[in-house]
């Protein structure tokens, strides 16, 4: 935690704004709270900045988004189709690349035999792999059971290359189905249904963001 003392007697809300913005503009990643607050004095209330920051950004062509408890400067989402680039990068996954990335999303933590016992084939050596590099997944630690499997998760970066504040904003199973990423076999569409319910998912209108996981170029 930065001293209030390392700061000038002027420092007044407007310049810890100042000093938030310039640290998520220079960040390529969504940057935590107490990252913001080391950043801070102690006295600072960091709650009434960033919703100020909100605010000030809100309907701009620039936004200030949260990201599964970290916070990041974004393109404005109905600008983003105006910013795409001359030659994108073609990369897309693989249709058993966005049924882990679904089964590691809605069952997190889950290990590598249970993603096969869910999709019923086994899991191919590169996927994983696939996934880690898009910084999409990671190791969750061990389970507690015969063998200590490992376990996979997502990422702050998976929240926030599709838009999603945090897991509770995951797509419903209706949406799912209708993007075309969801496998019409009972067991796909069981194990989905059963996370929908565990995670108390309400259905959505928007299909988009869905859509984004079969094109990952970056705008």
């Amino acid at each position: 935690m930065t001293d209030v003392s390392d700061f000038p007697a002027s420092f007044q809300t407007f310049d810890a704004e100042r000093l938030v913005e310039a640290v998520l503009f220079a960040s390529a990643d969504p940057v935590t709270e107490a990252s913001l607050r080391a950043r801070l004095p102690e006295n600072c209330d960091l709650g009434m900045v960033l919703s100020s920051l909100a605010a000030r950004y809100s309907g701009r062509g620039v936004e200030l988004v949260k990201r599964g408890g970290a916070w990041a400067l974004r393109t404005a989402p109905d600008l983003a189709p105006r910013l795409h680039l001359e030659v994108p990068q073609q990369r897309k996954l693989s249709r058993a690349a966005v049924e882990v990335l679904a089964i590691v999303a809605y069952h997190q933590p889950v290990t590598r035999a249970e993603i096969e016992d869910m999709r019923g084939v086994a899991l191919s050596r590169g996927t994983l792999d696939v996934l880690l590099e898009a910084g999409w997944v990671r190791p969750a630690g061990r389970r507690q059971t015969p063998g200590r499997p490992m376990t996979w998760a997502t990422t702050p970066v998976f929240l926030d290359h599709f838009g999603l504040e945090s897991l509770a904003a995951l797509p419903g199973v209706e949406e799912m189905k209708a993007a075309g990423l969801l496998d019409t076999r009972p067991a796909m569409i069981a194990y989905a249904a059963q996370s929908e319910d565990a995670l108390e998912l309400p259905l959505h209108d928007d299909e988009s963001l869905l859509r984004q996981a079969l094109d990952t170029d970056d705008a």
